[in-house]
């Protein structure tokens, strides 16, 4: 059984995966500098509100990279149409179509 991979989803996933790697050494940094804010010359509030964010990237990133895994990339979660391509290049980790995200 030969499995046909879009060339677009192919390149989402891959910048994905770059993203998800990236996120990753982020979080890895911020961690160690959360043990010493001072360490990182920052506020250690900035600190934490970055590894919030960083987290919610990982997090995000690998939910999207399952979804490619699934079949199920490029189709919103609520109602289950098609995100748009160009919006899946802007925000590979998109969940949901813009008028689905607009409703919150």
């Amino acid at each position: 059984m030969s499995v046909n991979v879009d060339p677009e989803i192919d390149e989402l996933r891959q910048l994905l995966e770059a993203q998800l790697q990236l996120h990753t050494d982020e979080l890895s940094t911020l961690t160690a500098a959360g043990a010493d804010p001072a360490d990182a010359g920052e506020d250690p509030q900035t600190v934490t509100e970055r590894i919030t964010a960083a987290s919610q990237a990982v997090a995000d990133t690998t939910a999207a990279l399952a979804r490619i895994a699934e079949g199920t990339y490029g189709r919103c979660e609520r109602c289950s149409g098609v995100i748009p391509a160009a919006r899946l290049a802007i925000l590979p980790r998109a969940r949901r179509c813009v008028p689905c995200q607009a409703r919150g």
